[in-house]
């Protein structure tokens, strides 16, 4: 196949879109464009991948990527086999003029749930966009093909729709954890705990542990991030490629998870808690429920309460100071998702419903053409 790969709002190397699903496509010999905001994001395309770049669509600065999304659909639609689209407003871009070739949603997470959280979005605005979204995700199911990639996406569809989870790639063998170093890898706001991880960095560093943020932080994150590393409490690397991040958790003493109980986090498991057991680390985690039921039935880490940052201080240091546990709940947790959660099984999964709905859209045109003649 060719596949169109088009994004207005990652980041041109998030880790689900290009280190899982185009990595798998091009493993499986596929062709890929990749279409996505490459120069506003200060990252080049990865070499030997076509890429195409496009404005960023952020806050109330949308109307610009939109028209060049749709642009570039429509220029490249009829030279690929299928276009897979990862932002809701791209459903926009796509609407009316995607003609025979299938187009697949990529669907990332609650969107209406998620603008409770946008800061640009005007409060009194946030109920009827919500509305306007469902509306555009009912829509969605009459026009193109839907991935989920949560479990928990499924109530909010009247048809039952393929999931490929959020998973990675598990090494086949870690080393065990450390004891001087606790490790976030992501996206940093407020409602993904930035307040209580600098909290924590200020109660653990007499006591010998370090901190490690590995990822972008919002504009609300940013000011407590910078005071604490000039304090000296806490390392901020900023934001990582996926490879080069997961690179950095091996040999951590636990790896962090402090969300907030927000409406759209409570169907979706953090991928970040699946890096960390794929990588041998004691899991520390608020009770977010695919969070908590996962640590809980592996026993591979410590639910700590919401907006507790001692507790989360505490389940650390307990964890430094008893090596047979810290490595049982790495071993634990490594093995879990070596045996469930490996990008490896998803990743085939992945690539064969797209080729399914490829053949399947090619062979309705052949007797569409077949019946004209």
């Amino acid at each position: 196949m060719r596949v169109l790969v088009m994004t207005v709002v990652h980041h041109p190397e998030d880790a689900r879109i290009l280190h899982r699903q185009i990595a798998s496509l091009t493993a499986a010999g596929h062709q890929v464009v990749y279409a996505a905001p490459f120069a506003a994001c200060g990252v080049k395309p990865r070499p030997g991948l076509e890429s195409v770049d496009l404005p960023r669509s952020a806050g109330r600065s949308r109307a610009r990527a939109f028209r060049a999304a749709r642009a570039e659909y429509k220029r490249l639609r009829d030279d690929v086999d299928i276009t897979v689209l990862h932002d809701p407003e791209l459903l926009l871009a796509v609407a009316g003029s995607h003609g025979k070739r299938p187009v697949v949603w990529d669907v990332h997470e609650d969107t209406a749930a998620a603008l409770g959280l946008k800061a640009w979005m005007p409060r009194p605005l946030r109920r009827p966009f919500a509305a306007a979204v469902r509306a555009a995700e009912a829509g969605a199911e009459r026009s193109v093909h839907l991935l989920l990639a949560e479990h928990g996406y499924v109530e909010r569809f009247r048809r039952l729709h393929p999931v490929v989870p959020n998973q990675t790639m598990v090494p086949a063998e870690v080393p065990p954890p450390g004891s001087d170093r606790a490790v976030y890898l992501g996206a940093i706001t407020l409602a993904r705990g930035a307040a209580e991880m600098v909290a924590v960095a200020r109660l653990l560093a007499p006591e010998g542990v370090r901190v490690e943020l590995i990822g972008s932080a919002d504009a609300a994150s940013t000011p407590l991030l910078d005071a604490a590393v000039a304090d000296g409490v806490l390392d901020w690397a900023g934001f990582a490629p996926n490879d080069l991040a997961l690179a950095r958790l091996p040999g951590a003493l636990a790896g962090l998870s402090l969300l907030h109980d927000e409406p759209n986090y409570r169907h979706s498991m953090p991928t970040k808690v699946i890096e960390y057991m794929a990588r041998g680390l004691p899991v520390v985690t608020t009770p977010n429920p695919p969070a908590a039921e996962l640590v809980s039935r592996h026993r591979c880490g410590t639910v700590v309460p919401w907006d507790d940052p001692k507790a989360a201080a505490k389940a650390v240091l307990e964890l430094r100071d008893d090596e047979a546990t810290r490595v049982e709940y790495g071993r634990r947790g490594h093995a879990a998702a070596l045996a469930e959660h490996d990008w490896r099984a998803s990743g085939t999964k992945f690539v064969a419903q797209l080729e399914d709905w490829s053949r399947s859209a090619g062979q309705r045109n052949l007797r569409r053409g077949s019946a004209r003649r």
